[in-house]
């Protein structure tokens, strides 16, 4: 018969046993976890799994818990809490070296704004690279453009992404469907993927975290969903570690070329480098001669370098109030704001799918008003909520009725007052 001591063991090892092998781990018979690779990162630790690796990286139940007690994650209101969990599979982690399937059915994913692209966002593919295990990697630049936070359009971010990473040239995707994460990972669950990874910096991995988990299952089904961070990033730090978009544009402001320069890979020689400099600088809308630091506010181009200014404008409700729309620009999700936290906004997509910012990761949605079918000379109006976008969709139709003027002028109206009724009742009434 067996001892009390021995059964309690045998039950908390067959608990790490199932967590292993959902996430793909085979076990080396000595209470080692081995993964695709064939290499050991994991061990049966009192009934936990714990990975071996040189960092100690902790395995996906205590990154979780770890998760929770951070104060960099965003707050989680109660409704939130009280959300179905989805019941497909799951595992999360923090370290770089942690590694996908090398099988097919495994898509490493990259989605971020990119603007400009910096030595920051190398590091940042080089992790993608490594986490993938020689799987299929897509990289999806964001599509929003604006003269503060986004001054590159995306076909001239597209290109400098190209020029600047290579290796990756052909991984980079410009595709003007992919506004969002939910729509990379729509399509990716489309094409047959039954896996995947999401690599984003340490700073951004509990908003994707929490997103990519909370609507599988529901936009999409996946088997397995890890987040991945790309390995911690440091605002003040000197180099790779501290480069980021919003030092490169306020260099751009500053008209600190040589600052500029140190953010940028050697792949792009210092013509290339000047060039990209003077596209920010036009997509800023500032002219050469007249470039100062009070061009813009600081909190307005990179807010996470004032934050207090930020902060004393949203709690002046000088922006960001109730009913507004406002873009995600880690995710590239728009929604109307439905409840303002002491620094974190609760949002619904057109679509009815919740999400939550924290007021540095988001800016207004200044389009809305936006009447011409088209955005500029090349690309058509496809923003939610606009006149000029209900007219595309409109003509579009098959069997559409009424396209005079008239009737497009009063769609279009309703179109965008319509916006917010639209978000599916059952998920709006537990907030």
């Amino acid at each position: 018969m067996k001892s009390f001591s021995r059964f309690l063991s045998e039950a908390t090892q067959s608990q790490a046993s199932m967590q292993a092998k959902k996430l793909g781990y085979t076990g080396d018979g000595h209470g080692g976890w081995i993964d695709r690779s064939g290499k050991l990162v994991a061990r049966t630790d009192k009934g936990k799994l714990k990975y071996v690796d040189g960092r100690q990286a902790k395995g996906p139940e205590e990154v979780s818990a770890g998760r929770q007690q951070a104060p960099a994650a965003a707050p989680q209101p109660q409704a939130a809490a009280q959300a179905p969990a989805p019941q497909a599979p799951r595992g999360t982690s923090s370290a770089p070296e942690d590694k996908g399937a090398a099988d097919g059915d495994s898509l490493t994913i990259v989605f971020g704004r990119f603007n400009p692209p910096t030595v920051g966002h190398e590091k940042l593919l080089k992790s993608a690279k490594r986490i993938s295990a020689g799987g299929n990697i897509k990289i999806y630049p964001s599509r929003t453009q604006d003269a503060k936070k986004n001054p590159l359009d995306p076909n001239t971010k597209v290109s400098y992404m190209r020029k600047m990473f290579p290796e990756f040239e052909e991984a980079i995707i410009n595709d003007p469907d992919m506004r969002s994460i939910f729509d990379v990972l729509v399509n990716a669950d489309k094409d047959g993927y039954s896996s995947v990874n999401i690599v984003v910096g340490s700073d951004r991995q509990a908003e994707f975290e929490n997103l990519a988990q909370k609507y599988n299952n529901d936009l999409y089904q996946f088997e397995l969903i890890r987040v991945v961070s790309a390995g911690v990033r440091d605002a003040d730090a000197d180099g790779i570690e501290g480069m980021s978009a919003s030092k490169m544009r306020k260099a751009v402001i500053d008209n600190d070329f040589k600052s500029f320069r140190s953010g940028t890979p050697k792949s792009l020689d210092d013509g290339q480098t000047q060039a990209l400099f003077d596209a920010v600088r036009q997509g800023m809308q500032v002219k050469k001669s007249k470039v100062k630091k009070e061009s813009y506010s600081l909190w307005e181009i990179a807010p996470k370098y004032d934050q207090q200014s930020l902060r004393e404008n949203y709690i002046r409700k000088t922006i960001y109030n109730i009913g507004d729309l406002v873009e995600n620009l880690n995710t590239g999700l728009v929604g109307k704001i439905m409840r303002r936290g002491t620094n974190y906004l609760i949002c619904v997509t057109e679509e009815g799918n919740m999400f939550k910012s924290w007021i540095r990761d988001v800016m207004e949605y200044t389009e809305v008003e936006m009447d011409s079918p088209m955005r500029d000379k090349q690309h058509p109006n496809t923003l939610y909520g606009t006149k000029g976008a209900f007219i595309n969709y409109a003509k579009k139709t098959p069997g559409a009725v009424g396209t005079n003027k008239q009737y497009l002028q009063k769609g279009g109206k309703a179109y965008g007052v319509n916006f917010i009724n639209k978000y599916k009742a059952k998920k709006a009434s537990t907030y």
